[in-house]
């Protein structure tokens, strides 16, 4: 029997890693826990991602180039654009990065957020930064900005451990500019989202797919262009997203853009 705190979680999961819905899709819970989506863009979850990037490296690093931090302009990544900055912006992001650096300065230790609920994602796949995602805190954030409980930390690996380096705060993939900036200013932060993402035809099996042309990396990034393929389309996978840097040094690299 599914509990209420496991159906929040998995619900939480399904909700910041499932595909994104069209017309006529949602998103289901089947009787054994797993996320279920249904909509023209198919059945396709982060977890489905992870089982392909076990079978094609080529899969891993097209996923984790695209998720691991990078921030190049692509046709698959859009970021707000910077608002004029203005001295209240700068104190409430001030004191957000403050906030944020003492909630967290217990997960130096990498074991104490694992323990705290944060998983790993991919944590057998060489990534530059790894995110460590507590699923309760996404949940949370679809209805709440608490900079005390960012949904993902931020780690590089060192010496068979990992290092903290900042966080991820989320939102709803439908939010609002003016609703970011509510959260985080707008002036100080960009906030992005992965957009234009083509996935390869159900059933093809991970390691024959051309991952140069598709997923969250891949060259075909419009619509037409992937029916074309034979692909299946998605909009927008996962919600917005913004990350921040707070023991950095330089006041310029907190906000990463």
């Amino acid at each position: 029997m599914i509990t209420r705190r496991t159906a929040i979680v998995m619900f939480a999961a399904a909700i910041l890693f499932a595909c994104s819905p069209v017309a006529g899709g949602q998103t289901r819970i089947s009787r054994n826990g797993q996320p279920q989506n249904r909509g023209d863009m198919g059945d396709m979850t982060m977890g489905d991602m992870q089982h392909d990037t076990a079978k094609s490296p080529d899969a891993a690093r097209a996923i984790v180039g695209a998720m691991s931090g990078g921030m190049d302009m692509n046709p698959h990544m859009f970021m707000t654009a910077l608002r004029p900055e203005n001295q209240a912006d700068n104190k409430r992001a001030a004191q957000i990065v403050e906030t944020l650096r003492k909630s967290i300065d217990r997960y130096k230790d990498y074991r104490v957020a694992l323990a705290d609920g944060y998983k790993v994602f991919l944590p057998n796949v060489p990534q530059k930064q790894y995110h460590f995602t507590n699923y309760r805190n996404a949940f949370k954030a679809m209805f709440r900005f608490d900079p005390t409980r960012p949904t993902s930390l931020l780690y590089e690996k060192v010496d068979g451990g990992y290092e903290l380096e900042g966080a991820m705060f989320t939102d709803r993939k439908r939010a609002t500019e003016a609703e970011l900036n509510e959260r985080v200013p707008l002036s100080i932060a960009r906030w992005h989202k992965h957009v234009n993402l083509c996935l390869p035809p159900r059933g093809e099996n991970a390691s024959d797919v051309n991952w140069k042309e598709f997923g969250p990396a891949g060259s075909i990034a419009t619509k037409d262009a992937c029916e074309a393929a034979n692909g299946r389309w998605i909009p927008q996978i996962f919600g917005w997203m913004v990350h921040v840097y707070p023991y950095r040094a330089d006041p310029s690299q907190v906000w990463a853009h």
